[in-house]
């Protein structure tokens, strides 16, 4: 058997994080240190996953698969397409910089009342979601998918409800109960989900006799295994309304701002850059592939909520006085286009969806942690409480300026690219879907410039005065970012190149051609 390269890369940071945890109380940097390093050595790891992946061979490369449950024909089945390698390239990279950022997240800290913070738990948590993502972007069997799906609640609950931002205008006890609410809220819809995503796995099982995706998918091609047009579409809602909450997909959304607001800035990323990625591509790996003509049927309503997505959280993070429940807003709005994407059926939207992902991954990340270290520095979340930054704390306001125009899609950032693409696949098959979908570009550069002029320019309030510009470790965290923005935003051929091919095979399980051009001919 080759090297298990996929069940390693997951395996050390689950390793990591048992270790870390282990780490006495009284050594709380030493903790932090090893975090650190397992996060680089997963990096590595994953950087050898892409090298090792041929953009033009099998779908599925890499590939594990032993027995795990074989009474019910459940397998430890592992292979990524160019699509998962993008999602765990994504991950690995921006672990490391969530747990510098975070580095001071956890520490213990008294106010009115001793609060004790394990730091030691605080990084564990963070190494045990990451291992949990991986493997969910590797996964082929679909019974495996979902306890990953719904095991990696655990440790964001806790991450949520017990490490919460320290920002805040109430009382101590009031901030706890937020975050707790905050906590249950998002574990509660996610519940529910991942419950109608069981009965939906137990009723694949039933039909098809086994969990593994590349023999359900290989059946139904071929025309081996066939579902009552009923059975699938049930079948696929069950499936779609647990990615749709992981997503956020409006109306099922409402968990995300509380969550974001409530947690710390590096956790709110590990939130929406990373875990939520997995909804996403849930949609693209198991409801286009195992259920194509449910998915082509409820195609119009997705694309209608899609839209309503873009538009709605954007509207709403126009009109946002605190800084991450903005960023949290926005990220609905650009989620609506990732999912506007995968569901136009087209190369282009898929594509584009694809890079969506990873460039709202790394946006959001420089945005929401430049966003954290100014939290930090003031103590307040409110847009009112600022004033003036940029005459203090220059490379601050530069850098946070460079995340908003990335979430923007600003042409020459990476964002630009992805919405471009889901705009151009959107119109060619649903021209008025990609028109409605481009007032979601007039909004994000409403909200963006809007929250930059309030908090950056202007005179300097006396309470920001003081107030210190980046230091080196928050350096370290954000330049990397901003340089990846603009590399990818000039030359994304790395990333097209490893997902294109896997796009071609998801069109062709929906049994979808793009739509050629409406030209006149010449006469």
């Amino acid at each position: 058997m080759s090297f298990p390269l996929l069940t390693v890369t997951a395996a050390l940071p689950a390793a990591g994080a048992i270790l870390t945890a282990a780490v006495p109380a009284a050594r709380r940097t030493a903790a932090k240190w090893l975090a650190l390093l397992v996060s680089l050595g997963t990096l590595v790891l994953a950087a050898l996953v892409a090298v090792r992946f041929e953009p033009g061979g099998e779908r599925y490369q890499l590939t594990e698969s032993h027995a795990w449950i074989a009474d019910f024909g459940v397998r430890y089945e592992l292979g990524v397409d160019g699509i998962g390698v993008a999602l765990i390239a994504l991950t690995a990279l921006l672990i490391p910089f969530i747990v510098l950022a975070g580095w001071h997240d956890a520490d213990p800290y008294e106010t009115q009342t001793r609060r004790w913070r394990p730091t030691q738990g605080f990084f564990a948590l963070i190494l045990m979601v990451e291992a949990m993502v991986i493997l969910s972007f590797a996964a082929t069997d679909v019974f495996l998918f979902y306890i990953l799906f719904e095991a990696m609640l655990i440790p964001m609950y806790f991450l949520i409800g017990g490490f919460g931002d320290r920002a805040h205008t109430g009382t101590d006890e009031n901030a706890a109960a937020q975050r707790s609410y905050a906590a249950v809220k998002f574990l509660l819809y996610n519940l529910v989900g991942g419950l109608i995503m069981l009965a939906a796995v137990i009723g694949l099982y039933v039909v098809a006799g086994n969990f593994s995706l590349t023999e359900i998918a290989a059946a139904r091609a071929s025309g081996e295994l066939e579902m009552a047009t009923d059975t699938e579409r049930l079948l696929f809602l069950g499936f779609f309304f647990a990615f749709a909450v992981k997503a956020p997909l409006w109306p099922l959304h409402t968990w995300l701002p509380n969550a974001m607001g409530e947690a710390t800035a590096p956790v709110a990323v590990l939130i929406t850059a990373v875990v939520d990625k997995v909804g996403t591509f849930a949609m693209l790996r198991f409801c286009l592939q195992l259920f194509p003509e449910a998915s082509k049927w409820a195609t119009p309503a997705i694309i209608v909520l899609a839209l309503i997505s873009i538009v709605y959280g954007a509207l709403l993070a126009v009109g946002q006085r605190d800084i991450k429940r903005l960023v949290a807003y926005a990220s609905i709005s650009h989620f609506g286009f990732i999912i506007m994407g995968i569901f136009a059926m087209t190369s282009q939207g898929q594509s584009g969806a694809t890079l969506y992902m990873v460039n709202h991954g790394i946006s959001t990340a420089a945005l929401m942690l430049v966003a954290g270290f100014l939290i930090t520095r003031r103590g307040s979340r409110l847009i009112a409480d600022y004033g003036g930054v940029q005459k203090v704390a220059p490379v601050l306001a530069g850098t946070f300026l460079v995340g908003g125009l990335a979430t923007l899609s600003l042409p020459g950032l990476a964002p630009f690219v992805s919405e471009f693409l889901v705009l151009v696949g959107t119109f060619a098959r649903y021209p008025v879907a990609g028109i409605v979908a481009t007032s979601g570009i007039v909004l994000a550069a409403l909200y963006t410039l809007v929250l930059y002029q309030r908090t950056m320019t202007g005179p300097v309030k006396e309470e920001v005065r003081a107030m210190p510009d980046l230091k080196a470790r928050e350096l370290v965290v954000v330049a990397p970012l901003i340089a990846l923005l603009l590399v990818l935003g000039v030359y994304p051929k790395p990333l097209t190149e490893i997902v294109d091919p896997a796009v071609r095979h998801t069109m062709s399980d929906v049994q979808q051609k793009d739509p050629r051009p409406e030209v006149e001919a010449a006469k």
